[in-house]
Order: C-alpha cells, then sequence, then structure tokens
C-alpha cells in the first residue's frame, strides 16, 4: 500500500470508527459486535503505525492521553457558566413560575424542559470547524482550569462533530460516572490496596485533574451535554431542539429522559415521577433542572449576577443522619455578626463525611430547642450544606447544657447588640480581628479589588504583625513592612505591592462591592455605580433619591445611607483617596436625558443589536425592561415584531421605528 492507498484508507477508517463511536457512545444503539469495532480500530493502529504522518489530534487513536502536565492552564469562558437558583418546595416552584410570567407579562402557560440534575462536574467543550480544541472546568464561573487532554481520553466526548455544524460551538456538559462503573471501580482499588473513592462525584473531580491524562483514560467517565455559551450558525427556536442538534453533531445528551412540561403544574408531575425514579436510575441525581423551552425568551428573561432568570434546580430531599453535638462554638464573619457552629461527632451524610453544621442564629436554636450534647439528626441541605433538622430529645440524658447569646465577642472582647429586626447578635468593635480578617479578604477577592496575591497566608501575617488596622492601611504598605513576613523575597515582596498598587483603579461597581456594604453585592453595585455615576455621587444620595433606581429597595437605600453616614467609615474612604485609590467612573449615569423614562426593543433590530441600544439607554440615563407593562414609556418595534408589539398597542404605549429612537437620542444628546 503506497501513501496515497493509505490517506484513502486511514480516512475512510477514521469516519466509520467515528460514527461507531457516536453510535455506541451518544446514542446506545451499536450496529456491530466489539470484536469488528476492535478490527477496524487494530487496522487504523497498524496504518498510523506504518505511517507515522497520517496521525492528527483528532484520529480515534488519540485518546490514549498526552504527556503529563506540571499544571494545569485557566481559561477564561467567553459567557459566564452561570450557577442555578434552588428550589426546595413546589411553593419554590410556583414562585418561580409567576416571576418568570411577571417579567414576560404574560398569563399564558409557559412551556418548559425539564432534565436530570447530574451529580457530576460541570465543564466546557469548545469546538472550532468541528473539532475540539479546548475543554475547561467551570471553575468559578468565569475562570475555568484548561483540561483538554483529560477530556478527550473520554469516549463519549467526539473530537470531530457531525457536519453539518457550527463554526464554531462552546458546548456545555457534565462528567459522571455510573453506579455500576464507579462500584468496580472501587472494588478493583479496594483489591490493589488503593484507597477507595467517597462517591462517583469526587471520584469524577478527582480523574478530571489528573496531571496524567493516562490515568483520566482508566477511569470510566462519560458526559451528558445540556447547553451553549457560544455559538456562529443558526440555531433552533428552542433548548429541546437544541438537545436534539447536539445528537446530530454526535454530542451525547440525556435527551431519553428530558421531557417538556406545559406549565408549572406539569412540571410538578415530572418532578414526582422522577424522585420516584431516583434510586433506579444508573448514576446519581440530585434534582432536576428546569429550563424555559423558547430560546427567544430565555434571551429575553436573561440573567442576575449569578443565576439565570429561565432556569432552576428543583433539589431532591436530602438524605440525612443522626449524630452527637459535641460542642457548639461561635463565629464572627465579616460584618460582625456572631453565629452558632456546631462541632459534630464525624458521620456520613450522602458520602461525605460531615463535622460540622450550621445552626444560624439563637431564633433556630430555641426553635430547635438543641443543647451541647444533644443527638440530632443532620442533613446536607441541597445535598451540600451540612445543618442541624430535628433533635432525638428522647435520647437526653440530662447533662445537655444551653449556649445563651453572647454579651462579649468571642474574638475581641467587645460588647455585643442584636440590632432591632435583625436575627444575630453583632460585634460592636470597630477593630475586631475577625472581622477585619474577612474584611481585607473581602477587598482584595477578584470581584472587588482584585489584588493578586493576598490571600489567607498574607493576610494572616498582616494581622499578626499589626501592618492593618482597616483596608485603607492596605496602601501604606512598604516592601520593608512585608519583608518582615515568612520566606518573603524581593520579587514576592514586589509583585504584591504592584498588585495593590494596580488596584487604585477598579471601577466603581467593583470598589462598591469591595466596601462590604450589607445588602450590595456584585450585582446592586453594578445597578448603583451605573445609576449614580461616582461615589461622590452616591455618598450624597438620600433615602429617597436612592428607592427611585429601579431594584434598589429599602433595605438596600439605609444599608447605603447608613454606611456613608457613619465617621469612621467616611475617615476611612478619605484615607483610601488620599493614599490614591480612585475607582473609575462607570458609564451610565442618572439624570441623563432619558431618566426616568423605560424603553422595550422588540421584533429583527437592524440598525444596532438590541444590547447596543439597551447600552445607549442606560448611559443616558433611563432604563430598557424585557416586558411591556403601563409603567413603559416606549417600545422601539423592529421588523416582525410580535406580542410586545400588540401589548404597546393594547395599552396605548407609543410605539417608535428604529430611526425614530436614533432621532430621539440625536435630540437628547443634542447631536
Amino acid at each position: 500500500m503506497d501513501q496515497r492507498q493509505a490517506l484513502a484508507r486511514h480516512g475512510e477508517l477514521s469516519r466509520i470508527i467515528r460514527h461507531h463511536n457516536t453510535l455506541y457512545h451518544v446514542l446506545d444503539r451499536p450496529e456491530i459486535s466489539d470484536s469488528e469495532y476492535d478490527r477496524l480500530f487494530k487496522e487504523l493502529l497498524e496504518l498510523e503505525e506504518q505511517f507515522p504522518e497520517l496521525i492528527s489530534p483528532d484520529s480515534p487513536s488519540q485518546r490514549v492521553g498526552a504527556p503529563p502536565l506540571e499544571k494545569f492552564d485557566s481559561v477564561r469562558h467567553s459567557l459566564p457558566m452561570l450557577s442555578l437558583e434552588n428550589a426546595f418546595s413546589d411553593q419554590d416552584m410556583e414562585d418561580f413560575d409567576g416571576r418568570v410570567k411577571r417579567f414576560l407579562a404574560t398569563d399564558e402557560s409557559i412551556e418548559y424542559v425539564c432534565e436530570m440534575k447530574m451529580d457530576g462536574v460541570a465543564v466546557e467543550l469548545v469546538y472550532e470547524n468541528g473539532r475540539l480544541i479546548a475543554g475547561s472546568t467551570r471553575g468559578d464561573g468565569t475562570t475555568g482550569e484548561k483540561i483538554t487532554e483529560n477530556l478527550k481520553t473520554i469516549p463519549s466526548i467526539p473530537l470531530v462533530l457531525n457536519e453539518p455544524c457550527p463554526a464554531l460551538l462552546e458546548v456545555r456538559g457534565e462528567v459522571f460516572m455510573a453506579l455500576e462503573d464507579f462500584q468496580a471501580m472501587n472494588r478493583a482499588r479496594e483489591e490493589d490496596g488503593q484507597p477507595t473513592f467517597a462517591n462517583p462525584r469526587n471520584a469524577t473531580a478527582g480523574s478530571l485533574r489528573q496531571l496524567d491524562s493516562s490515568i483520566t483514560r482508566r477511569r470510566p467517565l462519560q458526559i451528558f451535554c445540556y447547553g451553549v455559551g457560544l455559538i456562529e450558525g443558526e440555531q433552533p427556536p428552542t433548548h429541546f431542539g437544541l438537545l436534539r442538534k447536539f445528537q446530530d453533531w454526535g454530542l451525547r445528551t440525556n435527551l431519553r429522559e428530558t421531557v417538556t412540561a406545559r406549565g408549572i403544574g406539569d412540571v410538578l408531575a415530572r418532578y414526582a415521577d422522577l424522585m420516584a425514579r431516583r434510586d433506579q436510575l444508573p448514576y446519581e441525581i440530585d434534582g432536576m433542572v428546569v429550563k424555559v423551552n423558547d430560546l427567544s425568551l430565555q434571551k429575553e428573561l436573561g440573567e442576575k449576577t449569578r443565576t439565570p432568570r429561565w432556569a432552576i434546580a428543583y433539589k431532591f430531599p436530602p438524605r440525612q443522619a443522626e449524630t452527637l453535638i459535641e460542642d457548639i462554638q461561635l463565629q464572627v464573619g465579616r460584618t460582625g455578626a456572631i453565629t452558632p457552629v456546631a462541632h459534630l461527632k464525624p458521620v456520613e451524610v450522602s458520602g461525605v463525611i460531615v463535622s460540622r453544621a450550621s445552626l444560624h442564629n439563637w431564633d433556630e436554636i430555641a426553635r430547635l430547642d438543641v443543647r451541647v450534647g444533644d443527638w440530632v439528626v443532620v442533613e446536607r441541605a441541597g445535598d451540600v450544606i451540612p445543618d442541624v433538622v430535628r433533635v432525638l430529645t428522647e435520647r437526653r440524658t440530662g447533662q445537655e447544657r444551653l449556649v445563651p447569646i453572647p454579651e462579649r465577642c468571642p474574638a475581641c472582647g467587645a460588647p455585643v447588640v442584636k440590632i432591632e429586626g435583625e436575627v444575630v447578635p453583632r460585634c460592636q468593635g470597630l477593630s475586631c480581628p475577625a472581622q477585619l480578617k474577612e474584611s481585607l479578604k473581602h477587598f482584595a477577592r477578584r470581584a472587588g479589588m482584585d489584588i493578586d496575591g493576598l490571600g489567607d497566608r498574607y493576610i494572616d501575617q498582616l494581622l499578626q504583625l499589626g501592618l492593618v488596622g482597616n483596608v485603607a492601611d492596605l496602601y501604606r504598605l512598604t516592601k520593608e513592612d512585608l519583608f518582615r513576613f515568612e520566606r518573603m523575597g524581593d520579587k514576592l515582596a514586589e509583585n504584591l505591592l504592584a498588585a495593590i498598587e494596580g488596584s487604585k483603579r477598579r471601577p466603581l461597581s467593583r470598589f462598591l462591592n469591595a466596601l462590604g456594604i450589607r445588602h450590595v453585592g456584585e450585582h446592586m453595585a453594578k445597578v448603583l455605580a451605573r445609576q449614580l455615576g461616582s461615589l461622590d455621587a452616591l455618598s450624597q444620595a438620600t433615602h429617597e433619591e436612592l428607592l427611585a433606581i429601579h431594584e434598589v429597595g429599602p433595605q438596600v437605600a439605609s444599608s447605603v445611607t447608613g454606611f456613608f453616614a457613619s465617621a469612621e467609615n467616611r475617615k476611612i474612604l478619605a484615607d483610601l483617596k488620599t493614599l490614591g485609590v480612585a475607582p473609575e467612573t462607570e458609564e451610565r449615569r442618572a439624570g441623563g436625558p432619558f431618566s426616568g423614562k423605560t424603553f422595550v426593543f422588540t421584533g429583527a433590530l437592524t440598525l444596532f443589536s438590541r444590547k447596543e441600544a439597551q447600552d445607549l439607554v442606560e448611559k443616558l440615563g433611563g432604563r430598557a425592561s424585557g416586558s411591556v407593562s403601563r409603567k413603559t414609556d416606549y417600545v422601539v418595534a423592529g421588523e416582525e415584531a410580535g406580542s410586545k408589539l400588540a401589548k404597546a398597542r393594547e395599552l396605548g404605549v407609543p410605539v417608535l421605528t428604529e430611526e425614530e429612537f436614533l432621532e430621539q437620542v440625536r435630540n437628547e444628546e443634542g447631536v
């Protein structure tokens, strides 16, 4: 066989093997015997041995792994891999359905897709021109670890997609182990004298994070694909249709166990059926994911800071265990909140050893009547967070003891106050070391001032050496200060000081989030920064002015005004300004020419994208909404506008063409 013939036969074999891989691993309907598949694969390997130039990254032979890595590189997701909001009751689900309908301004039943919530590890696969070029973990949702070579070893992940396929496709999926495979692997490890894994999820996570991909290849990993990040090319109109497309492209989905449901009543019936079958499934699931099926409605609903508005995870009731409370210790949080934590006799709950559980507050302690020395029922709430749910009073001996609300802070000894309307007591010591450590961590974290390298170890040393008393003191640090740290070299000190210096010009929203104002998280910080534009404007805003901002409620308004009313806080902010910390002004502002006006964009826009139009409205002080109501000031209608246009006419809301909208913008900007 000459090289030309070998090339042709190699291409034919690759195509045939990929076809049978899809049938076996993706569709679960093999057409040939294992021995026939092995014969084809052996022929491919022999060809590549004879003609090494035929080996390519997407050849079926290249699932053997790559040389071990020293560490994983970080990779930033093009679009965030968001978390899901959790529901724990039928009422939670009905509330979710109500929110969706209110946002869409409709009374009609919504069509949902119901998928199994796999208890595995979320990953992203990136395909360019049909070829797998990268794979990563979810990480923190924005940045993950690049584990491409490990993912390539999983048989149900295609190295090449079936054509026709998108030029760019970012697929999200869940990697997992089937229960039977997990148990067999554990038995083999036990026989070899190796430690066994606690549960399939832990085994999956450990397998994906192997620096040697040949180890990953030996683990029985599978994948179900469930969503996309970026995609170039035409998409079907529904999520269910997208899952069908996945299968056409050769991607494995759990379509067999995925159903559509019309209205929340149908969703609840599907959930009850799934929960009844939970223990008969060949893999672990911890609930059901419910998504709005219509992709255009998903876009209209959008997302909050960390979760989409169009999806929710209805979690199964958690599994429980009995154990002994050996002690109840007090924990001081970043805002001074003092919370009781139960220290337990270690017990296994759903495959995880639990030794601590949250008691939340003294109202909860009183409700449960829980005491040190009690036998209790603990559960992993949402199968994750340990909670004490019931006291076994019948097992009491009379030696149990109550834990009263503390009068003094356990960290600094300062007086403790329980503020009216709040359920937790708070330390009032302004220099409380427990609060300061958490405040510094919060200030330096990525979503705040993003001071790279300033982690727990260095913060502990800053406090032990008495180098900082508040966040402003970070900007007073010198190289000589840092040389007092353990194992601090010249280069490390320079890098940390450079990171602190570089944080001085963060966006205002990041700065506000870093300050740790109560009730002001990442999302609310963005809302305030975009509407008010500067720290000075925010510090001078009245309670009423803040309430006028969309999404700002009384709790947030009171918290913000209270923060800026504090003399100590004002001094720290003045110190930060003197030290050169100058948050960058946000583009969007209140008081612009569109201030107080709400716009809704609908139909196919041709002169600008929907995002460009919404950004323009917000830049001029207005608000872009996804639904039409009596409070809407204008609807801007493109081609093929549908229900929103009809709703606007029904309510008498003025309707603008794209040209008329741009003319308004020019007039308001004085162009």
